[in-house]
C-alpha cells in the first residue's frame, strides 16, 4: 500500500509540474474551426501546377509532405527545374536564372492564430492599420478579399519568375508580373483566377463553398490557407501530451526539455508551445547562394529584415522558426545552410566561430554552373559583427539531450496526403 501511494504522489507531482510549466508556456494554442468543403477544395488547388505561369510547378513542388512541408534542399529549385526534393535538378532545356535565395519554409501550425507573420523577413504580416488588416510589399495595390495573413503569403510565390511564375516570354503570366501588372484587370492574379474559373470541376466546387461570389485569387487563397491550417496542425507531439498530464517524456528529453528552458537559453527566442517568439534575431549564418537582392542589384548577400524596415538595426536579422516537426524539415536556416540537425544546434553555441569554419559541404544544393555559393570574406565579417548570440559551453550528451527533446516535438500526423488527380487534369508531383 505504501508504495502504490508513493507511486501515486510521484505521478501526482509529474502531473501538477506539468501543468505549472504548461502554464508558463501560456495560453493554448487556438486553431480555427475546419470548413471540410473548403479544406478538399484548397487540397486540390495546393497540389494542383494549374497556378503556375508554366502549369508545371505546384505549391506542393517545394512544400511537399514527403519532405516535411519543404522540399529538403537548401535553396530550392522552382522554374526551370525537374523532379521533386533532393532530386530535383536544372532543366537542361530550359534552365532556371537563379536558385531560390531562402529555404523553403515548413507549413506546420501556420493556421494557428498565433502566427500573423510569416516569410523569413516578416515581409507579409497582420496589420490593423492596413486597409485589409494585412502588409504586404504591394502595399495600397493589394487586392482585397483575403481573409488572413495566412492566406496572402501562401499565393506570393506565383508572382516569383523564379518561383512559380515562369521567365518573361514563357506565359501570359509571366509577363504581367515582368510588366507589373499583378492584380486588378488584366493582372497575374486574375490571369490565375480565370484559368482556374474556366475548369468546370473548380467553378462547381466554389460555387458550392461560396455561392454567387466570383472565383478570384483572393477566393483561391483561402482555400488553400483552409487546407493548409487543416493539414499541417502538429499540436500533439510527446511534449503537448506531457504538457496536458497525459504522459511523460522519456528521460533524455526531460533533461533535452530542461536545458532548452534553462541553461542553454534556447527559450530566450524559441518560446512558447509552438518554439518561437515571432520576433527577428541575428545569429550570423553563413550567406550562401544568390543572395536576396533586386534585378537591378550586384550583390549575394542577404539583408534579411533589413530590406523590411530599412532600419540598419534589423541587418541579417531573420524571424525565428517554430520547432514543430523540426526534425523532418531540414536543411536549417534561412538559408538552409546546415543540412544536420545537430550542426545547427551546435552553431548557437558559438555562431561567430561556426561561421568562420562553415563549409558548403554542410548544405544540401543542386549542381548549378559557374555559381559561387560562398559570400565574399566582407559580408561574412558583417554577419559576423551583427551577431546577437554569446557562447555557451555544453557538453557532447547536454547536445544529445537537447536533439532527444527537439524529437519530442513531432507530430507527423497524416489527415488527406496527396490527392490522386486534380481537376486541371496535370501531372502531379
Amino acid at each position: 500500500m505504501h508504495l502504490k501511494m508513493l507511486i501515486k504522489m510521484a505521478l501526482l507531482y509529474c502531473v501538477m509540474t506539468s501543468d505549472a510549466f504548461a502554464q508558463d508556456l501560456g495560453p493554448t494554442p487556438a486553431f480555427p474551426q475546419p470548413d471540410m468543403d473548403r479544406v478538399l477544395l484548397g487540397q486540390l488547388l495546393f497540389y494542383d501546377p494549374i497556378l503556375s505561369g508554366n502549369r508545371n510547378i505546384s505549391c506542393a513542388t517545394c512544400h511537399h509532405p514527403k519532405f516535411g512541408t519543404s522540399d529538403g534542399v537548401s535553396l530550392s529549385i522552382g522554374e526551370g527545374g525537374i523532379g521533386l526534393g533532393p532530386e530535383r535538378i536544372r532543366d537542361p532545356k530550359n534552365p532556371p536564372e537563379q536558385r531560390i535565395p531562402r529555404n523553403a519554409s515548413a507549413l506546420w501550425n501556420l493556421g494557428a492564430t498565433e502566427f500573423v507573420t510569416f516569410f523569413h523577413d516578416g515581409r507579409l504580416e497582420a496589420d490593423p492599420d492596413q486597409p485589409n488588416g494585412i502588409r504586404t510589399p504591394l502595399g495600397s495595390e493589394m487586392s482585397d478579399g483575403f481573409q488572413s495573413a495566412l492566406a496572402a503569403q501562401a499565393m506570393f510565390p506565383v508572382l516569383s519568375a523564379d518561383e512559380m511564375a515562369g521567365h518573361y516570354t514563357e506565359n501570359d503570366i509571366s509577363r504581367a508580373v515582368r510588366q507589373g501588372f499583378l492584380t486588378g484587370d488584366g493582372g497575374a492574379w486574375q490571369l490565375i483566377a480565370k484559368r482556374v474559373a474556366d475548369i468546370p470541376e473548380y467553378a462547381a466546387k466554389f460555387s458550392a463553398v461560396a455561392p454567387d461570389k466570383p472565383i478570384t485569387f483572393a477566393q483561391i487563397a483561402n482555400v488553400i490557407a483552409d487546407f493548409i491550417s487543416f493539414e499541417w496542425r502538429a499540436d500533439n507531439s510527446p511534449f503537448d501530451k506531457a504538457m496536458r498530464g497525459e504522459s511523460q517524456l522519456k528521460t533524455p528529453a526531460k533533461h533535452g526539455q530542461d536545458l532548452f528552458y534553462g541553461k542553454a537559453k534556447c527559450a530566450s527566442c524559441h518560446s512558447g508551445w509552438f518554439q518561437t517568439d515571432h520576433k527577428f534575431h541575428s545569429i550570423a549564418l553563413p550567406q550562401i547562394g544568390p543572395g536576396k537582392s533586386a534585378r537591378f542589384e550586384n550583390h549575394r548577400r542577404d539583408d534579411g529584415r533589413l530590406r523590411v524596415t530599412g532600419n540598419a538595426q534589423d541587418a541579417y536579422k531573420f524571424r525565428t522558426p517554430s520547432l514543430r516537426n523540426v526534425t523532418l524539415t531540414a536543411p536549417y536556416g534561412h538559408n538552409g545552410a546546415f543540412a544536420d540537425l545537430e550542426d545547427m544546434v551546435r552553431h548557437h553555441l558559438d555562431p561567430e566561430q561556426s561561421l568562420r569554419a562553415y563549409s558548403i559541404d554542410q548544405a544540401v544544393l543542386a549542381d548549378w554552373p559557374n555559381k559561387q555559393d560562398i559570400a565574399d570574406p566582407a559580408d561574412t565579417k558583417n554577419i559576423a559583427a551583427a551577431n546577437q548570440l554569446s557562447p555557451i559551453n555544453l557538453t557532447d550528451e547536454e547536445i544529445d539531450n537537447i536533439i532527444e527533446f527537439l524529437g519530442a516535438l513531432e507530430d507527423n500526423t497524416t489527415r488527406l496526403g496527396v490527392p490522386t488527380a486534380v481537376p486541371s487534369g496535370l501531372p502531379l508531383d
